[in-house]
């Protein structure tokens, strides 16, 4: 059954990752997560038969055709899964960091389900940062104890090659424009909302996920904009009244000179007097 598997790792009394629901239709997008887990790793994965097919790719993708990135087929995840961004708590399968790393849209170049079941799925990406023609190819020698489950993710020569590709200078969400270390330092991430609009449709709805989430980044960089000029506040006042306090120190030696001196006359204009 369609994400039995993915249902079986999880206990969503504790992830905030969406719970396993089959897709009702399917707009053949695709995610890119960038996954800092034990080990650090990309996510890619293709909406397919109202699901995410799933590989991780250690070494994420490229666009040079050089890179034959190995890529590990992973359990089939929700179509819910596609925004998902935040931090799956320790002691869960897959603890750690998440980021939406890329999304856009995937055409198979060809019988998707016949490429796959041949084990050569050609497709082309239409992506905020993958474009062009790629292939998942699956790979025939298997090494001792393999599950058979390894691929090759590789890029096709075309418009959109980029000679020695370096993955670690697009290191931004293409949700919240936050890097991975700033998605660790939100608590709220590690909050699933149910009332997300988990499976966008139609022509009006499709980016409501995508303004729901920027909304949601927005409105905690007001209340932390709003913190952090509390705090200024708070640090100006205490300025002001340490150095009035410096001020009033300098001024109480002078006055009690000037009262000093002031009495010593008084004196002497008395001792004249009685002269």
């Amino acid at each position: 059954m369609a994400l039995e598997e993915y249902k079986r790792k999880r206990d969503f009394r504790q992830t905030p990752e969406p719970p396993p629901q089959v897709g009702k239709a399917n707009q053949n997008r695709f995610v890119v997560q960038k996954h800092r887990a034990t080990r650090l790793h990309y996510d890619f994965r293709l909406e397919m038969d109202g699901v995410l097919k799933s590989w991780a790719v250690p070494k994420g993708p490229s666009l040079d055709p050089a890179d034959k990135r190995l890529a590990m087929q992973v359990e089939d995840h929700p179509v819910s899964y596609f925004d998902f961004e935040g931090i799956i708590p320790a002691s869960n399968y897959g603890a750690g960091t998440v980021m939406v790393w890329d999304v856009g849209t995937w055409q198979p170049l060809g019988d998707a389900h016949e490429m796959l079941r041949k084990g050569d799925l050609k497709f082309r990406l239409s992506g905020k940062k993958l474009k062009g023609e790629f292939a998942l190819v699956h790979m025939k020698s298997r090494r001792p104890g393999s599950k058979g489950t390894e691929w090759l993710l590789i890029k096709h020569r075309d418009g959109h090659v980029q000679p020695d590709y370096d993955i670690e200078q697009y290191d931004k969400s293409v949700l919240t424009k936050r890097s991975m270390c700033e998605i660790a330092g939100d608590k709220g991430s590690a909050e699933w909302e149910s009332s997300r609009k988990a499976a966008a449709r139609g022509g009006s709805s499709k980016n409501d996920w995508l303004a729901d989430t920027i909304a949601k980044v927005d409105a905690r960089k007001a209340k932390a904009a709003k913190q952090s000029g509390n705090g200024r506040k708070a640090a100006t006042k205490r300025a002001s009244t340490a150095k009035e306090q410096r001020a009033s120190a300098k001024r109480t030696p002078a006055k009690a000179a000037a009262s000093s001196r002031g009495t010593a006359v008084k004196k002497n204009s008395s001792r004249k007097k009685t002269a």
